[in-house]
C-alpha cells in the first residue's frame, strides 16, 4: 500500500485542494450577504433569485461548463474586455477554474447559510434593531455567532463539492498538468487508458477524504444539538 502511494503524483490533489480552498473563501464572502438578504427579505423577486442560485444543482455540469466556456472565452464580450484591458484570460488556466467553480458551488454555500439565518429567533434580531444596531452589525454580531453549525456545513460541503468537480473544470480548464489537471480529471484520464490500478488509488483517496469531511460535519452538528438540548 505504501509503495503504491509512493508512486502517486500528488500535483492533481494539490490543485484540487487549492481550487477548493480559494473557491470556498471567495464564496463565503460573496454568499454571506446574499444568504442574509434571502433569509430576511420579503421581496417578490426572492423566488427568482433563489432559483438562479440553485440552478447549478439541477443543471448538468457539462451544460454549465459549456456556457461558462463561451462566456469567458476571448471571443465573448467579457473575455475580449478582460484580455484587451487587463491581459487576463479565463479559459484553460487556473484562474478560470476558480471563476467556474464559484458559479458551480454557489448553492452549496448559500443554502446552508440561508437556512441557518432563517432558523434564528426573529425576536433576537428585532431586539438588535431596537437597540440601534444596523443590519450589518446585526449580521456580524448577532446572527453569525448563532449559526455556527450552518457555517461549518456550508464551508466544508462547499470545499468537498469543489474538490469533486469534474464536468465544469474539464470544460473550462481542460487537462493541463500543474495548471488545470485536478484529481477528478486525472482519474478520468487513467480510466481512459485503462490504468485502473492508479485510478483505484486516486479514487480511494477521494472516497476517504469525502467520508471524513461529511463525518466531521455530522459529528459537529450532533454535538451542537446535544449542547443546546435539541
Amino acid at each position: 500500500m505504501l509503495e503504491a502511494l509512493g508512486a502517486v503524483e500528488f500535483a492533481p490533489f494539490w490543485l484540487s485542494f487549492k481550487l477548493a480552498g480559494l473557491t470556498t473563501l471567495i464564496l463565503f464572502f460573496v454568499s454571506l450577504p446574499l444568504a442574509w438578504y434571502l433569509a430576511t427579505t420579503r421581496s417578490r423577486i426572492k423566488p427568482v433569485i433563489e432559483a438562479l442560485t440553485a440552478l447549478p444543482i439541477v443543471l448538468p455540469p457539462s451544460v454549465l461548463g459549456f456556457y461558462l466556456l463561451i462566456s469567458l472565452s476571448q471571443s465573448s464580450p467579457l473575455g475580449e474586455l478582460l484580455a484587451s484591458w487587463f491581459d487576463i484570460t479565463l479559459v484553460f488556466n487556473f484562474t478560470g477554474l476558480v471563476v467556474a467553480s464559484c458559479f458551480y458551488s454557489l448553492p452549496f454555500m448559500v443554502q446552508p447559510l440561508q437556512g441557518g439565518f432563517e432558523s434564528l429567533n426573529p425576536t433576537m434580531l428585532e431586539a438588535s434593531y431596537i437597540s440601534g444596531k444596523s443590519r450589518m452589525a446585526t449580521l456580524l454580531r448577532v446572527a453569525l455567532p448563532n449559526i455556527k453549525p450552518a457555517l461549518l456545513t456550508a464551508t466544508i460541503v462547499t470545499f468537498a463539492h469543489t474538490v469533486g468537480e469534474f464536468g465544469v473544470v474539464l470544460m473550462v480548464g481542460g487537462s493541463i498538468p500543474d495548471e488545470t489537471k485536478v484529481a477528478s480529471v486525472a482519474i478520468y484520464e487513467m480510466v481512459e487508458v485503462m490504468d485502473y490500478h492508479s485510478a483505484h488509488i486516486y479514487s480511494g483517496v477521494m472516497v476517504v477524504m469525502s467520508f471524513l469531511v461529511l463525518l466531521s460535519v455530522y459529528l459537529f452538528n450532533r454535538k451542537q444539538s446535544h449542547r443546546f438540548g435539541l
